[in-house]
């Protein structure tokens, strides 16, 4: 087995993400300013169109920034991998060969590829599932196997976009579960985006608040539970006050972009 990348922490100075299109300019971003240390876990919220997407893209090299810096611990691009609210899975390739994606890309050999792609899988409870095709599993399941195919790539960061936001509470929940065993054992720097701010609490050390567009990080959130993760503590009283906190602190920018009156 490869050895295991450490973890990079990224710096984002004054960061400004303009797009143009026939209707225009759209500033997506303007003075962007955060830090996430490696190894940690940084959960990003913030109304909708805000540019929390667009911070992952940049994370992941996909898109240049138009103004600001962006930068990586030791220099360079590090060794990044997505996870999408759609799984993004290839329907015509068995599980295990869609997790084995990324290492094939690589030049993995095929039986090396597939007997690490297995042991990621009966890690996440779907081995039997492994010569099956993605129609064939639930929505629970193939965002499983799409994390599977992200993390077997050993990651320096792993960058995940409302990952479990198209599946039930009951799913959602063992997920989150799933994906924090995971983390712990691999511990890569994740940035995780998503509108869910109870979800933002229980998985992340920091949470960070974006403004409504041009989004910039509006506040910092630190959140001071222990690791490892109970998600039985979503009942405890600090979690519901720091959710509430967040919630007060987006609520307008919340309602400004569905046209709600406050």
């Amino acid at each position: 087995m490869t050895e295991r990348p450490a973890p990079v922490g990224l710096s984002a100075e004054n960061i400004g993400m303009v797009f143009t299109g026939r209707g225009g300019d759209v500033t997506a971003l303007a003075g962007v300013d955060f830090r996430v240390r490696a190894g940690e876990f940084v959960c990003l919220v913030g109304p909708s169109g805000c540019g929390k997407s667009t911070v992952l893209k940049l994370a992941a090299g996909l898109l240049e920034p138009t103004e600001g810096k962006l930068g990586f611990d030791g220099g360079g691009l590090p060794r990044t991998a997505m996870v999408f609210q759609d799984h993004g899975l290839f329907p015509w390739l068995s599980i295990v060969d869609n997790v084995g994606f990324g290492l094939e890309a690589e030049g993995v050999g095929r039986t090396p590829r597939r007997t690490r792609a297995f042991g990621v899988l009966e890690q996440l409870g779907l081995g039997s599932f492994a010569e099956s095709y993605p129609h064939q599993l639930s929505g629970g399941m193939q965002q499983r196997a799409a994390i599977a195919r992200a993390m077997l790539t050993r990651p320096q960061m792993l960058l995940m976009d409302e990952p479990f936001s198209a599946l039930d509470a009951q799913s959602k929940l063992v997920l989150m579960e799933e994906l924090l065993r995971l983390w712990k054992d691999q511990r890569q720097t994740v940035i995780y985006v998503t509108h869910d701010i109870e979800e933002a609490v229980l998985l992340g050390d920091r949470v960070l608040i974006m403004s409504g567009r041009p989004g910039h990080i509006q506040e910092e959130v630190n959140v001071p539970l222990q690791r490892p993760r109970d998600l039985k503590d979503r009942g405890r009283e600090d979690v519901r006050a720091i959710t509430w906190n967040i919630w007060k602190a987006i609520e307008g920018q919340v309602r400004r972009s569905l046209h709600v009156p406050a």
